[in-house]
């Protein structure tokens, strides 16, 4: 029998799909012939955002700026925890100035910034994980950044290394689905993951396997979907609906898929957990 999940509310900040469009390409999904139809990507992401709130989440928004197509793709922007926010330093030259955009936001609502001296993209290859960060590499933030998240967070950080261009953060292959009772307990007390092995190097796929023995492991037709780019508050997962078998792995361990299309955003190779930055107090 499926388990019985509880949900925690949420604080999610995101932004305006205002100027969305591909104009260059950083990643395999890029292509210079997309055609974003921007009405649709408008709608899909308001969907987005009152499903978020008819669940009860907190959501709150930074300004668009014009020129940063990517800026709606917030979670690359920081990493917030225990309200710490250690921000984002873009691989490409075209998404730097977002990190400064999202850097304003956080300070005039009243947090401190850490400044990353590597490259680092945030959300996008950070994920708090019960004890520990894990965190992406091999694509866009290095491995010096994740010995700076770990100074900053006092929280052992884990390397993981991405080896398909598919999956150039680690948050289009992994995602949490719940959280352990308490942070520092055993190993026992680990949360709940979902990924796709092979997105991973063979060493990084067997540390996954040592420290999550219970994961969820998706196919690559449903990682293909975005559907590992979901965002869970613990009993519902909000998902690409063209994830069906790990839509169906969701039901059967007693959690609540709640799909949302966002398929003008894969334009861009981007998805839920792409437009949604966390900030945990």
């Amino acid at each position: 029998m499926p388990t019985s999940r509880a949900p925690r509310t949420r604080r999610y900040l995101v932004c305006e799909p205002r100027h969305f469009d591909v104009h260059y390409a950083i990643n395999p999904w890029m292509r210079d012939d997309a055609q974003v139809d921007a009405a649709l990507a408008a709608r899909q992401w308001q969907t987005l955002i009152h499903t978020f709130r008819d669940h009860g989440h907190q959501v709150e928004t930074v300004d668009p700026v014009p020129g940063l197509p990517d800026m709606v793709f917030a979670a690359n922007s920081a990493l917030t925890l225990s309200g710490k926010v250690f921000g984002s330093r873009f691989h490409a030259p075209q998404r730097r100035p977002e990190s400064t955009e999202y850097a304003t936001w956080f300070k005039a609502s009243g947090y401190d910034v850490y400044q990353p001296e590597s490259i680092c993209e945030g959300e996008g290859d950070l994920v708090p994980a019960g004890r520990y960060i894990l965190a992406g590499t091999g694509f866009r933030t290095t491995r010096d950044a994740h010995a700076e998240v770990q100074e900053f967070f006092g929280v052992p950080t884990i390397g993981l290394r991405l080896v398909d261009p598919y999956f150039y953060h680690l948050d289009t292959a992994l995602f949490v689905l719940d959280e352990p009772a308490g942070s520092a307990g055993p190993d026992d007390d680990a949360p709940t993951i979902a990924y796709y092995p092979e997105a991973f190097s063979t060493g990084s796929r067997e540390v996954l396997q040592r420290l999550f023995p219970h994961a969820i492991l998706a196919t690559r037709d449903d990682a293909m979907a975005f559907g590992l780019n979901s965002v869970s508050d613990g009993r519902h997962v909000f998902i690409a609906p063209g994830a069906t078998d790990l839509i169906d792995q969701l039901t059967e361990r007693g959690y609540v898929p709640v799909p949302v299309d966002l398929s003008e955003f894969h334009k861009a190779g981007g998805g839920i957990k792409c437009c949604t930055q966390e900030i945990r107090s």
